[in-house]
């Protein structure tokens, strides 16, 4: 499969990337947040490591793809259809996407979406599952915590791309 993301800058990218979703995705299902930390994370390594894996032009364009995700992200927040957090994340991993992927980007966030949601609600109704993890608050909440399939999209995107040039 073919990305507009090179494997060059994708591999530049996985191994700082690859903790902050992670750390997205537990937190998420700990506490149902992400931390503002995690986004500003993902934000700095994009604004550092971008420097390396792109051209200034892109690089710079790329910058546009986190406001109009977090504009997006606002008003769906505003209308209850996600969280601020998930909208902070969202936005976050938005300039770490090539444009001409962002097809590809929503086919793998349908799927991760789907498989999470399916995941979390089978695993929470498991006692030893839930007995590995006390306290998670996603076991009780209705909500489903984003961060999980937000991190494991953000990963497998960049994973993809890696490969792509293998």
């Amino acid at each position: 499969m073919n990305t507009a993301m090179t494997s060059g800058a994708a591999l530049l990218f996985l191994p700082f990337a690859v903790p902050i979703a992670l750390w997205a995705a537990w937190s998420d299902l700990s506490r149902m947040k992400i931390p503002n930390k995690a986004v500003m994370a993902l934000i700095i390594v994009f604004a550092v490591i971008g420097l390396f894996a792109f051209e200034l032009q892109e690089y710079l364009w790329r910058w546009v793809h986190l406001v109009v995700i977090m504009v997006i992200g606002f008003v769906m927040n505003l209308a209850r259809m996600l969280g601020a957090g998930d909208a902070k994340f969202a936005a976050a991993m938005a300039p770490l996407i090539a444009l001409p992927d962002a097809m590809l980007l929503l086919m793998i966030l349908a799927v991760m979406t789907v498989a999470g949601f399916i995941l979390h609600r089978v695993a929470r109704n498991i006692s030893w599952v839930r007995a590995a993890a006390p306290g998670w608050e996603s076991w009780t909440r209705r909500d489903y915590p984003m961060g999980l399939s937000l991190g494991a999209t953000l990963i497998t995107y960049l994973v993809i791309a890696a490969m792509a040039g293998a």
